[in-house]
């Protein structure tokens, strides 16, 4: 049995309706971002919280939980900033409680999904795992904080973890069935959407001269279903025994910028955007783009799915109107 906390959030429900075709699934989510219609029914369904004691006892005493999947943080750097408490409880504190759930009851393998904000703005064009960790914000800092007690649990406890470090999740599932549903939505993706169906007004591009190929920023996409791919592969990994502890960045080593994600969902569309240039943000960086290769060549994993993908798939999701 796998337990996915955060299970009925974007990434999360995503990562459910992959591992339920080959394991047996339980989701624990308080739900105050998450969907229960997102979760797939044939996963068991938990209403509980990661920091409550009682909860995690009442599922892991119930259910024979071998891997923990944790997708349960908050993620808005913005609100990190104004309100870094929420930020440390949630995604330190309570995540604390889950770990030593997971020791008192022997379960030792964990994947995290953590962020490429704990990379902070680096200064080189690629992103890699050796690329110091300087996080700039209270987000950034929580993961990285986590990721630093897990080596220390792994050293003390002989717990066995992956951390998997990514950019920007995109598009939703094949069907259409589940997709990216956020209050409030920051995600440039489903923002440029919103506007073509009529929901926005206008779309704001922060800073049109930066130094790349049309002057607005780079950032790397990955489909969310190769997100949940290389869960997969880590929970493999862990449970066959080839890796007793890793940190890999999914990234498509490409990016896209702000005009070319803009253009692609009018293409994609049909439509034609409302754009507004607007000055740049505070701290934003010209180019943020992972590498890959540590992941492909000791996982096999890489991106699939193209930026048409991610757009089409979302663009089938929002067209529903859920």
């Amino acid at each position: 049995m796998i337990l996915v906390i955060g299970g009925a959030g974007y990434i999360g429900s995503h990562m459910v309706k992959e591992l339920v075709k080959e394991k047996e699934v339980v989701v624990l989510d308080n739900l105050s971002t998450g969907h229960r219609w997102a979760v797939d029914e044939k996963a068991i369904f938990v209403e509980g919280d990661l920091g409550d004691v009682g909860d995690l006892d009442s599922v892991f005493s119930t259910y024979g939980i071998e891997a923990v999947m944790h997708f349960a943080a908050n993620s808005l750097v913005g609100e990190s900033v104004v309100d870094p408490m929420k930020y440390y409880q949630n995604n330190v504190a309570a995540t604390m409680i889950l770990l030593e759930a997971m020791k008192k009851y022997e379960v030792k393998n964990f994947i995290f999904s953590s962020t490429a904000a704990v990379y902070g703005v680096p200064k080189f064009e690629l992103i890699t795992e050796e690329t110091p960790t300087l996080p700039i914000n209270p987000y950034g800092r929580s993961k990285l904080m986590i990721e630093q007690i897990l080596a220390d649990y792994a050293r003390a406890y002989g717990f066995h973890y992956v951390v998997l470090r990514y950019f920007n999740a995109a598009g939703a599932y094949g069907t259409g069935e589940i997709g990216e549903k956020h209050y409030p939505e920051t995600h440039l993706i489903p923002i440029v959407l919103q506007q073509l169906l009529g929901e926005r007004e206008s779309i704001f591009v922060f800073g049109s001269d930066y130094d790349t190929p049309d002057g607005t920023c780079i950032r790397d996409y990955i489909h969310v279903t190769d997100i949940a791919r290389a869960h997969m592969l880590a929970l493999d990994a862990l449970l066959l025994g080839n890796k007793e502890t890793a940190i890999y960045n999914l990234g498509n080593g490409l990016g896209y910028s702000v005009k070319e994600v803009i253009e692609t969902c009018e293409k994609v569309t049909g439509k034609q955007a409302n754009m507004i240039m607007a000055n740049r943000r505070e701290g934003d960086p010209a180019r943020l783009v992972a590498s890959s290769e540590k992941v492909f060549k000791e996982l096999g994993w890489k991106a699939k799915y193209s930026l048409v993908d991610m757009i089409a798939s979302a663009w089938k999701w929002h067209s529903r109107g859920i």
